[in-house]
C-alpha cells in the first residue's frame, strides 16, 4: 500500500498506460515503483478504448499496490488548448482579471464551458508573459469519469506539453542552447522548446499510427496486423543507398514509414518559424528525442539526416533517484519514454517549472467541501468533548454515590435520586449532540447530489441563445396528462427570517422531490429548446425520459416520454421589448432525491 506522502503519477497515453509512484526527498523526487502496459490504438475501435483504458489502470494499480490514492495525471496535447500571451506592466492584483480577459480571447471556446489554468513565466522583458492551458469541461470531466471508475481519485491535471516541459528543465538544468525536445507517441508529437528561460510548445496530430495506417493502407492489412509488422520488421530507410543494403520487403516498407515521416520534418521547421517569429527564439541547436515511437529503429538517424542537426535520446531520470522495487535494467530501455511520469512526479512534490491545474468539476466540488469541513470538525469536536468530559465527570461521581448509597447510607437513596435524574438528562442529551452532528454532516454530504443534478441539467444547455434561469424540486410527478406536481420549496423562503423552515410541509413529513421543474429563456431559434432536452436525453444521469403503459391487459411496456409533455410552456415569440420567450420543462428524476 502507498503511503500518504507518495505521489501517484499516471500517464495515460493513445497506446501505452504507465503508471510510477514518487516519493519527495530534500534534494528532488524517488522512484519507488513502476509498471507500464500496451493497448491498441486503433482509430476504428475508439468506441472500445475506454474500457481498455480502465482495465489497464486497474492491473497497474494492483500491481503497484496503490490502493485507492489520488493520483496526478496528464492530458494529450491534441486535448488541451495552449496559448502564451504578453501582458502589459500590471500590478499583481490586476493580472487575474486581465488573464481572464486574454483568455476569452485566446480560447475559441466559451470560458464558460472550458476548464483552464495559467501560470506567469520568467522573463527578461518588461511585459509579463503567461502560458494558458484549457479544455473543453466536458472532455476533462469525461476522462476524469473513466478514471474515477477505476478506483482512483484525482490529485492533480497537468497537460503533456508543462509536463515534458517540466521533465526537461528539472534534469538538464544548465541548458545554454536552443534546445527541442520531440515527444512523439503514438497519435501526437509534441514539441518542446526551451532557451533560457524561454519556454514554448505546439503539438501536431503526427504519431505512430499514422506510420502504421500508411502501412495498413499499401499493403491492404488491418491495423492491428500493420501495427504488428511496424514492430517487427519497421525501420526508417536513409538517404545514401541504404535501402540498397536492405532486402526488398524491408526496403520497401522503410520506404513507406520514410514517406510518412516527412509530415513530421516540415512540421519541425514550421514551428520553429513560429517560435523565432512569435517568441524571439533562437533556431534550436540541440535535439532531444522522446516518446514511445522514438524506438523506431534509424528515427533518430532520419531526423539528424532532415534536420541537420545532431539527435540524442531525451533521459528525463538522469537526476531522478530510483528506489529498490525498481527494475533498474527495464527502466534504463524506457526511460526516454517516461517525461510525462516524471513532470507529475515533480509537479506533486512542488519541484516544477510550471504549475498547472486542470480542476474537474467534480474535483472542485469536492475541494470546496474539504475546505469548509475543518470548522465543523472543530466546532463538532470541542461541543462532543466537553459533553463526554462532563458526563464522563458526571458518571464517576454517579458510580461512588451508588457504592455510598448502597453501603453506609443506603438509608439516604432517595434524596439523590434528583442528581441521578439529572445525569440521565446530560446522557440524553449527549445523544441528541451526535445525532445532530450526524444529520448535519449526512446533510452537507446529501447537498452535493441535488449540486450534481444541477451540473447535469446546465451541461447539457450549453446553447448560448438558451439560458437557464430556475431549477425547482417537485413532488408528486405523473405522466399521465391533466396531472400536475406540488412545489416543496416555499417560494417566500429566499426572504424568510433565519431559522423559518423553506419547506412549504411543516414537520419532519417532507415529500422527496420525484422531478425537476426547469424554467429559463430562448432567442433567435425555438429548436436550441428542443436541441437541449434531446442533449438532456443522451447525457443526463439523473433525469428520466421514459415511462411504463399499458398493453392489453395484464402487459406493461416501456416508452419515452414525448417532447411535448416534458415541455409545460414554451412561448413562440419573445414579447416587445423583451431579450429572450421563456419556457418552462418539468422531467422526472429517476431516483427520488431527499431534500431534508
Amino acid at each position: 500500500m502507498a503511503d500518504t506522502q507518495s505521489i501517484i503519477a499516471l500517464n495515460i497515453g493513445s497506446q501505452r498506460i504507465s503508471m510510477g509512484e514518487f516519493a519527495p526527498t530534500k534534494g528532488g523526487i524517488v522512484m519507488k515503483s513502476y509498471g507500464s502496459t500496451s493497448i491498441l490504438a486503433d482509430p476504428a475501435a475508439e468506441a472500445a478504448r475506454v474500457p481498455q483504458v480502465q482495465l489497464a489502470i486497474k492491473e497497474l494499480a494492483k500491481g503497484l499496490k496503490v490502493g485507492s490514492q489520488k493520483a496526478a495525471y496528464s492530458l494529450s496535447g491534441q486535448s488541451v488548448f495552449i496559448r502564451f500571451v504578453k501582458l502589459p506592466p500590471l500590478d499583481d492584483e490586476n493580472v487575474d482579471e486581465l488573464v481572464r480577459f486574454e483568455a476569452q480571447q485566446n480560447v475559441p471556446f466559451p470560458i464558460d464551458e472550458v476548464i483552464w489554468d495559467w501560470e506567469p513565466l520568467k522573463g527578461g522583458g518588461i511585459e509579463t508573459e503567461v502560458v494558458l492551458v484549457a479544455i473543453k469541461s466536458d472532455s476533462l470531466n469525461d476522462l476524469n469519469e473513466t478514471v474515477a471508475e477505476t478506483g482512483l481519485g484525482t490529485r492533480l491535471v497537468d497537460s503533456s506539453p508543462t509536463a515534458l516541459y517540466n521533465a526537461l528543465r528539472y534534469n538538464y538544468p544548465d541548458l545554454a542552447e536552443t534546445t527541442l525536445l520531440l515527444d512523439i507517441g503514438a497519435k501526437t508529437t509534441n514539441l518542446i522548446y526551451a532557451e533560457g528561460e524561454k519556454f514554448f510548445t505546439r503539438s501536431v496530430n503526427i504519431g505512430g499510427t499514422v506510420l502504421t495506417s500508411a502501412i495498413a493502407k499499401d499493403y491492404n492489412m488491418s491495423f492491428a496486423e500493420a501495427e504488428n509488422v511496424k514492430l517487427t520488421s519497421g525501420l526508417v530507410t536513409l538517404q545514401g543507398g541504404h535501402a540498397a543494403q536492405l532486402d526488398e520487403s524491408t526496403a520497401a516498407l522503410g520506404t513507406v514509414i520514410r514517406n510518412s515521416l516527412n509530415r513530421l520534418t516540415a512540421e519541425i521547421q514550421r514551428t520553429t518559424t513560429l517560435f523565432r517569429t512569435q517568441q524571439g527564439g533562437g533556431a534550436p541547436q540541440r535535439i532531444m528525442l522522446g516518446g514511445g515511437s522514438a524506438n523506431l529503429p534509424y528515427l533518430k538517424e532520419f531526423l539528424e539526416e532532415k534536420l541537420n542537426l545532431s539527435v540524442e535520446f531525451f533521459n528525463p531520470m538522469q537526476r531522478i533517484s530510483v528506489g529498490k522495487a525498481v527494475n533498474v535494467d527495464s527502466l534504463q530501455a524506457e526511460a526516454h519514454q517516461l517525461g510525462e511520469l516524471v513532470g507529475l512526479g515533480l509537479r506533486g512534490a512542488g519541484k516544477a517549472a510550471v504549475n498547472i491545474d486542470l480542476v474537474p468539476d467534480k474535483v472542485q466540488a469536492q475541494r470546496d467541501i474539504t475546505r469548509r469541513k475543518p470548522a465543523l470538525i472543530a466546532a463538532s469536536a470541542l461541543l462532543l468533548g466537553g459533553i463526554g468530559a462532563w458526563a464522563g465527570f458526571q458518571a464517576m461521581a454517579a458510580g461512588k454515590v451508588q457504592d455510598y448509597i448502597d453501603g453506609e447510607l443506603a438509608e439516604k437513596k432517595s434524596a439523590l435520586d434528583g442528581p441521578a435524574a439529572k445525569m440521565t438528562t446530560l446522557l440524553k442529551k449527549e445523544d441528541q449532540t451526535q445525532s445532530l452532528i450526524k444529520a448535519y454532516a449526512g446533510a452537507e454530504s446529501d447537498r452535493m447530489q441535488y449540486v450534481d443534478l444541477m451540473n447535469d441539467i446546465t451541461n447539457a444547455f450549453t446553447s448560448p441563445q438558451t439560458w437557464i434561469t430556475h431549477i425547482e424540486p417537485r413532488t408528486g410527478y405523473s405522466a399521465e396528462p391533466g396531472t400536475d406536481t406540488k412545489a416543496i420549496v416555499d417560494e417566500g423562503f429566499g426572504s424568510a427570517s433565519f431559522g423559518k423552515s423553506s419547506y412549504r410541509v411543516k414537520g419532519d413529513d417532507i415529500p422527496k422531490a420525484d422531478s425537476i421543474l426547469i424554467k429559463g429563456l430562448w432567442r433567435n431559434d425555438q429548436q436550441n429548446v428542443y436541441k437541449g432536452i434531446q442533449a438532456l436525453r443522451e447525457k443526463s444521469t439523473f433525469l428520466n425520459f421514459k415511462t411504463e403503459r399499458k398493453v392489453g391487459k395484464n402487459k406493461m411496456e416501456e416508452v419515452q416520454i414525448a417532447d411535448s409533455t416534458l415541455i409545460k410552456e414554451l412561448q413562440g415569440a419573445a414579447e416587445t421589448g423583451s431579450f429572450a420567450a421563456p419556457f418552462e420543462l418539468l422531467i422526472p428524476l429517476k431516483e427520488p432525491i431527499e431534500l431534508k
